[in-house]
């Protein structure tokens, strides 16, 4: 049986990649075309297509705050905006509130 596998992405390059999960001894992962660091963003991942910038933007800022895609209790992330509007919203909502940047964007609805 194969070990299971999670996801790795390289924001330059716009690309994901399935690689075995982190173990005790391993190394920090590089991109096979850049080198630059890879970020692990978890098994419940999928990458938008290469030519769509504002979903690579989007999935950037999510990242850059410790949003991550890890699979919870119920078998899924949850929610996680999909375009920069739903983003500027719930960043403003956390400006206006003083709410953590990172749980205000995985908030499903806002008040």
């Amino acid at each position: 049986m194969s070990p299971s596998k999670t996801s790795y992405v390289c924001l330059p390059c716009r690309a994901s990649y399935k690689q075995p999960y982190p173990g005790y001894h391993d190394h920090d992962r590089v991109c096979p075309r850049c080198a630059e660091p890879l970020i692990h963003v978890g098994s419940a991942f999928a990458a938008p297509k290469r030519r769509d910038t504002a979903a690579w933007r989007t999935l950037a800022v999510l990242l850059h705050a410790g949003v991550r895609f890890h699979k919870s209790c119920c078998g899924g992330p949850g929610y996680r905006p999909r375009t920069l509007r739903e983003v500027r919203e719930r960043m403003a909502y956390a400006r206006f509130t003083g709410e953590p940047f990172a749980r205000a964007l995985v908030r499903c609805e806002l008040p």
